[in-house]
């Protein structure tokens, strides 16, 4: 039994997403949240948040747990270095570019959820980490991805509404909801 159904609403966040960003123009996707602290650090551009979230998809489930795709990923992220678009902030990418990675890497966490069990979800995998071995589960994994994205989406919402766009939401009305019983 896969445990693609225990995922079934990650697929309509990623689904949400992409279409957010692929209706974004250039201007809108080289949004950023102004520099409010003293190290005068940029924020990245909503471009490249996206970016980020197709990237680290694809990190962890390619290069640290080895599962197939890596080979596809390859237009916005380095295999080699895990380097992605997003390390590289002097090449804006389009909405139709960050839409493709966020399908494209949505594809390997797809194929992923298809072929794990919910046994596999709580096996402890060795990783090699600088401090040594370090055991993580899938389901510790795919818990780490699914928090990164809310966390980025809630990002890419604010820089939205801080210059006055609409913003990205993943509880539009009417997606989420399902008939009760007896209707």
């Amino acid at each position: 039994m896969s445990v693609t159904p225990f995922y079934a609403g990650w697929a309509r966040y990623n689904q949400l997403l992409t279409d957010a960003i692929r209706g974004m123009s250039p201007e809108e996707l080289a949004l950023t949240a102004p520099v409010s602290d003293t190290s005068g650090t940029a924020h990245m551009p909503i471009w490249a948040i996206a970016a980020h979230v197709a990237g680290t998809r694809t990190y962890w489930l390619c290069v640290v747990l080895k599962e197939p795709g890596i080979e596809t990923a390859s237009a916005f992220m380095d295999p080699a270095s895990s380097e992605g678009w997003e390390d590289d902030l002097s090449k804006p990418r389009s909405a139709e570019e960050v839409a493709d990675a966020l399908a494209t890497s949505w594809a390997i966490v797809e194929g992923c959820l298809e072929r794990w069990t919910p046994a596999m979800l709580e096996e402890p995998l060795p990783l090699e980490a600088s401090r040594g071995v370090v055991h993580y589960t899938r389901q510790s994994i795919l818990l780490r991805n699914i928090t990164h994205e809310a966390y980025h989406a809630g990002e890419i919402a604010l820089i939205q509404a801080l210059h006055g766009r609409p913003q990205l939401d993943l509880w539009p009305p009417g997606v989420h909801a399902v008939q009760g019983p007896g209707r």
